[in-house]
């Protein structure tokens, strides 16, 4: 029988196209939120059903119970957009979707925003510190509540980012006879509401008081709560740049420190995953508070050990190793665990970890460059360069075969990173 996921707005049954009505007057169960189900009409016959709680480690065995049935799912909205829909799909592929105007459809109308210059941020069942992240100086947000407390929280949270000047504009019950809005700004805001489904709009202020993070990776060492175990701004970009951060790839922050890589791992691709492993309980802690202010609350910590700590972890499109390189087993481990096309991205500032780098090189291949920095420093009345410590840098990358990519063993190094620009990638000798 057949699996329909049918999308409903606030007016209920009077905003349903053909194919929803349809769908629905053959049906013989109706799955959805008791809000969802109270919008049908008596005329329809079917059994009602509300979902449990939680929902969605029961949702196969609802679905496998009621596969001789004429089932429909309802969804708020678009069920493709933030919805369940596409969570019916993975489970069942030959469902069919009956689409519906989604919520950010429905209030960039009532805003007059152009829908395509909007970022979306879903606070339903996903932690609020991801807005964190979207944050920028004149951008406009909607942000997807869950309950009533949602847009105080959200005020409460741009005030701490430096942008209570934000405009917000809370809009209920979207599409409805009932609908309604309240405007206020971050700083002032006491409004109260007690619908839990709402949009709340966010106009960025132009000049937030912030430190213009960004996504562009190299954020400010102050950006971290760090107890000197940190990855520096300058060196962070350069191997941000060699991991090349893509959408929906995972990556492995191997002796996490601050969390720093991880972290703008994230923020540089917000469909990016990332595990930062750590041996100190502390400093684990303190990755996931760094992860949780700076927008990207998903970034996962375990605490452990490397390598041993790393078998049975899902594996990696990217590892980044920034200690730790010397330790007998480490680099094989990560790079034997790569995904096909993965990249390796290891850091070294002794010298055994530079040897266990040029070794590591010469048997695998790949690029390996020196990368000094200096930062200007008070000298006496005067400024004088202060260097940092110069750290050797080993990138690789792993071809579609799970062969290493790149050079080949006893190619000609390209080690300095003062060479001029080049158009092939860090993990290739030219």
């Amino acid at each position: 029988m057949s699996v329909t996921v049918v999308g409903i707005g606030a007016d209920g049954w009077p905003g349903l196209a053909p194919p929803a009505r349809t769908a629905l007057e053959k049906a013989a169960v109706v799955l959805g939120a008791p809000r969802q189900l109270e919008l049908l009409p008596t005329s329809i016959t079917a059994a009602r059903e509300s979902w449990p709680s939680p929902l969605m480690p029961a949702l196969p065995g609802l679905l496998d119970r009621h596969a001789r049935d004429e089932l429909v799912v309802l969804a708020s909205g678009d069920p493709m957009f933030f919805g369940i829909g596409s969570t019916v799909l993975r489970l069942r592929p030959d469902a069919v979707v009956v689409g519906h105007p989604s919520s950010l459809a429905l209030a960039t109308a009532r805003l007059g925003w152009a829908e395509q210059d909007v970022v979306t941020v879903s606070a339903v069942g996903r932690p609020l510190a991801a807005v964190r992240a979207a944050l920028a100086p004149g951008r406009r947000l909607l942000v997807l509540a869950d309950s009533a407390e949602t847009p105080a929280r959200l005020a409460a949270l741009l005030v701490g980012a430096g942008y209570g000047a934000a405009r917000l504009a809370v809009l209920t019950s979207l599409g409805a006879e009932h609908e309604s809005r309240t405007d206020g700004t971050a700083a002032d805001w006491d409004a109260t509401t007690t619908d839990p489904l709402a949009v709340v709009a966010v106009t960025c202020p132009a000049l937030p008081d912030d430190d213009l993070l960004g996504r562009a990776p190299g954020l400010p060492d102050t950006a971290y709560d760090h107890d000197g175990q940190l990855t520096k701004s300058e060196l962070r970009a350069l191997s941000l740049a060699a991991l090349r951060p893509l959408p929906g790839q995972l990556l492995w922050d191997v002796g996490g420190g601050a969390g720093s890589i991880g972290i703008e791992w994230c923020r540089a691709e917000p469909t990016a995953r990332a595990i930062a492993i750590e041996t100190r309980a502390d400093r684990a802690a303190r990755i996931t508070a760094n992860a949780e202010a700076l927008g990207v609350p998903g970034l996962r910590v375990v605490e452990g050990h490397a390598p041993e700590v790393l078998a049975g972890m899902d594996a990696p499109d990217a590892v980044f190793v920034g200690g730790g390189v010397s330790v007998p087993g480490m680099l094989d481990s990560c790079r034997t665990a790569l995904r096909a096309g993965g990249r390796l991205v290891a850091n070294a500032v002794t010298v055994e970890g530079e040897a266990a780098l040029a070794a590591a090189r010469a048997e695998h291949g790949g690029s390996i460059r020196r990368i000094a920095v200096s930062r200007a420093a008070p000298v006496g009345r005067y400024l004088g360069w202060k260097a940092m410590a110069p750290v050797t840098q080993w990138m690789l990358r792993v071809g579609s075969d799970g062969v290493p990519g790149g050079c080949q063993a006893g190619a000609t190094l390209t080690s300095d990173v003062s060479d001029g620009p080049s158009l092939t990638p860090p993990w290739r000798t030219p």
